[in-house]
């Protein structure tokens, strides 16, 4: 911090203390103000904005330790650094027990204010540089967000606000592609060891030594091809939160492990004799029926109940419907920002055919539909029906209705869609001549 940015009050009732100190601080380049009593600094306080005041303990009528207090209150991130005499030392101390950051015996000795000012200033600049990164990391954490106003996300929601307040273990339930991850991340940004990492671990992704070595780290040397020490991911994760996806698919023998590191909050790294202790939340996600697993003794009881203190389970995209124009919409905007495509819109036509899909791949699935759909949407600024592509997808059981006009709308366009729009194999197909074809296309407004 610039010594010219840095504004100091001076508060003292000898005018020869103020007036040195004013000067000594102007010829350093700070901006200085004095005050010769309590109620006057105060009255600059109302008036000016200050980085450090230096008060002195013993001045008619409010003393230094009553304007602290007030100065606390006014602004709490100004560095308060008390001016002493002989004989109130005692007094300076008990004024640091509440909030001074430290004290000048009278006379000043000017090389111990330098170096004292300038430890002030370094401290007042890492506060504000602490507090804008705390900022940007609640910033960042929010960038990805929990889509969904149906009452199945609404009550989730709850749960993460009042779980994430606590360092109980979740245990997330869910599909495949539902969100569970997020989920996770949400418990995580909300609550108290959101300035520490969250680290996740895919359990079903890796074989179980491979899963060992990534979980509590090793030495060099401790297996075939471990040529340097690499740092497991259980100590990375100290202080934040570890996500274990897809703990239903580990060994027992993990399990066991992995029980032993939760309830004692230590481990060994492979190849080590030296302990490592650790301070991690528990956040697991599964998509598989842990009770039918621990009843056919797949997956440890102990460990089963350890994880489930607090279940959170995730509806499919198909029992939630509502939610889903909310997320393709949100989707669109995300990609269409990274895509640099000026694309606003899904046609109503489109957002029924998303609406009355089941989604087996859930969230994921839609996602990546709309990314193929931006990609796919040419210079159009709407996403139409023929840009959505789903596998094992019918346009026309999404059209039908029960009027013949609906009945023959779905049927021509079946036809269509199954002869890759050759209009003179339709027509015949159809038993009508290619004129009375294309007049049916226009009235019902069909689309490949």
């Amino acid at each position: 911090m610039d010594p010219r940015g840095v504004r100091i009050l001076i508060v003292d009732d000898e005018f020869s203390v103020r007036d040195s100190l004013y000067n000594w601080f102007k010829t350093e380049g700070y901006q200085a103000d004095t005050a010769e009593n309590g109620m006057e600094a105060l009255k600059k306080l109302q008036e000016n904005s200050y980085d450090i005041a230096l008060i002195d303990i013993k001045m008619p009528g409010m003393d230094g330790i009553e304007l602290q207090k007030h100065i606390k209150k006014i602004d709490s991130s100004i560095i308060v650094i008390i001016i002493t005499a002989y004989g109130t030392v005692d007094t300076a101390v008990e004024a640091m027990k509440d909030g001074a950051y430290d004290y000048l015996s009278k006379p000043i000795d000017p090389d111990k204010l330098t170096v004292l000012v300038r430890n002030a200033v370094n401290q007042k600049r890492l506060l504000a540089e602490n507090i804008q990164l705390k900022q940007k990391v609640d910033e960042l954490s929010l960038q990805d967000e929990i889509i969904g106003e149906s009452p199945q996300i609404r009550k989730i929601l709850e749960m993460v606000d009042d779980v994430a307040k606590t360092d109980a273990t979740v245990l997330i339930r869910g599909e495949s592609g539902t969100g569970k991850e997020l989920i996770a991340q949400a418990i995580h940004v909300k609550s108290h060891r959101r300035y520490f990492p969250i680290i996740s671990i895919n359990c079903g992704g890796m074989p179980e030594g491979l899963l060992e070595s990534e979980l509590f780290g090793h030495e060099k040397g401790a297996f075939t091809g471990a040529q340097y020490k690499r740092k497991g991911k259980l100590e990375m994760a100290n202080g934040g939160t570890v996500f274990f996806d897809e703990i239903g698919n580990i060994s027992i023998k993990m399990q066991m492990d992995l029980l032993r590191v939760i309830e004692t909050k230590q481990f060994t790294p492979l190849g080590s004799n030296k302990v490592v202790h650790v301070d991690f939340r528990v956040i697991a996600a599964t998509n598989t029926d842990l009770e039918k697993e621990v009843a056919e003794k797949r997956f440890r009881e102990d460990f089963y109940y350890r994880l489930n203190v607090f279940s959170i389970y995730v509806p499919p995209l198909r029992e939630r419907a509502q939610d889903i124009p909310l997320l393709a919409n949100y989707f669109l905007r995300r990609y269409a920002r990274s895509m640099n495509k000026h694309v606003d819109e899904i046609s109503p036509e489109a957002m029924k055919v998303l609406t009355q899909y089941d989604w087996p791949g859930n969230i994921r699935e839609l996602r990546n539909t709309i990314e193929r759909a931006l990609v796919v949407v040419g210079k159009k600024n709407r996403i139409e029906l023929e840009d959505i592509n789903l596998p094992h997808f019918s346009k026309t059981a999404l059209m039908g209705g029960e009027s013949l006009e609906d009945l023959e709308k779905a049927h021509i366009q079946r036809i269509l869609d199954q002869t890759n729009w050759n209009i003179s194999k339709s027509a015949e197909i159809l038993k009508i001549d290619r004129v009375t074809l294309y007049n049916k296309i226009k009235k019902y407004n069909l689309q490949k």
